[in-house]
């Protein structure tokens, strides 16, 4: 890696201790190097979210999915494997399939070739008159998939850790506050830009510091006394033990059959998952850079059938048009500032009771940026 990469003698420390450390430079923030580092490092290495299981019930059911520049499609077999592949023709390039559906093959849309759902090629025109062409050679190169807590994850890293081995504790964390996890079902997509670094979204997530000063209505639903923030390995935990009121001016429910205030987790590199009281209901939210100052955000919701109660729908109108343009705002000022040349590095606000305004989980994740960048 290049020195912009690292922490040089002029920069601060982020040190291993949250109560002593400071934050990343600015510069991690804004530079395209260290995007182009991150790609590689970390986007290319790690877990990355594509679909709950609900979405790849039947065999045949496919999704796509992009990982910067590399497209991935994870389809259920018709032997009922989940499977994932390069979403790209061995023959000259050509991308298979887009979106999400169902079918008995894979179909190369540019030349025809045709692949089983287990990722073997079938059919290529004309390779009967193509002297020594093997089918078996040209099969789809896989990737690695998995499964948790119901989500489907794949990896482009063929040496990986499996998830479960990492984040080992998440999947009974997350199916302790929504046990019916299994049943639920895709019910929509909202979809955000921010002209903000990807990082910049995450450290947000991770600290409740700002929710006070900047969430009135969340602080209103959730008794923060009991908000506590944990970091285990890979991902870090947020959860309020008790909702504050059920009338808040965030919205009104009845408790539902796990009576909690919030839990919110992060997954190392870039998902976030969220559970709100009442109603079943459980959203990922996915923190997609799109340049160095640039981020797309996917918050899919998922809740029991039918598709969504009065509740949940107030929940999400919440999400869509209180909680996440407060963010948002948030996260672009922020942006702004990391470009002027008034400000470089702050201090972690990190208390000795790891409170519910303490920043230690900002520090857990900056510090595993740190540390996959200079491996």
């Amino acid at each position: 890696m290049n020195q912009i990469t690292r922490l040089g003698a002029a920069d601060m420390p982020l040190t291993t201790d949250p109560a002593r450390s400071y934050t990343l430079p600015a510069r991690f923030y804004r530079d395209p190097a260290i995007l182009e580092a991150e790609r590689e490092a970390i986007f290319f290495r790690s877990w990355w979210q594509v679909a709950h299981v609900c979405r790849l019930a039947e065999p045949g059911a496919y999704v796509t999915a992009r990982i910067h520049d590399q497209h991935v499609l994870v389809m259920r077999g018709t032997d009922g494997a989940l499977r994932a592949f390069y979403n790209v023709c061995q023959h000259r390039g050509h991308r298979l399939l887009d979106g999400e559906g169902r079918a008995p093959v894979i179909r190369c849309p540019y030349h025809a070739w045709v692949y089983g759902t287990d990722g073997a090629l079938r059919q290529a025109r004309n390779s009967q008159n193509v002297e020594g062409f093997d089918l078996a050679a040209f099969g789809l190169r896989p990737v690695a998939v998995e499964t948790c807590a119901g989500f489907v994850f794949v990896n482009l890293d063929p040496t990986a850790v499996q998830l479960v081995a990492q984040a080992g504790g998440l999947e009974g964390e997350i199916r302790r506050i929504v046990p019916d996890l299994d049943a639920m079902v895709f019910a929509r997509r909202d979809t955000y830009t921010l002209a903000a670094n990807w990082k910049t979204v995450v450290d947000n997530f991770l600290e409740c510091y700002h929710c006070a000063p900047a969430h009135k209505d969340f602080v209103d639903l959730v008794d923060m006394g009991s908000y506590r923030t944990i970091v285990h390995g890979i991902y870090s935990s947020q959860v309020a033990d008790r909702p504050r009121t059920t009338t808040s001016s965030a919205y009104t429910f009845r408790p539902g059959a796990v009576d909690f205030g919030y839990a919110g987790w992060f997954l190392w590199p870039n998902l976030t998952i969220w559970a709100f009281p009442g109603d079943p209901c459980v959203a990922t939210l996915q923190i997609i850079p799109d340049g160095p100052e640039r981020t797309i955000e996917h918050m899919d919701w998922y809740c029991l059938p039918p598709c969504a109660s009065p509740q949940i729908e107030k929940a999400m109108r919440y999400m869509k048009d209180v909680l996440q343009p407060e963010d948002i705002r948030l996260c672009e000022n922020v942006q702004e500032g990391l470009r002027s040349r008034g400000y470089d590095q702050g201090r972690f606000m990190v208390d000795r009771a790891r409170s519910e305004i303490s920043e230690h989980a900002v520090h857990h994740f900056q510090r595993m940026v740190l540390d996959a960048l200079e491996r």
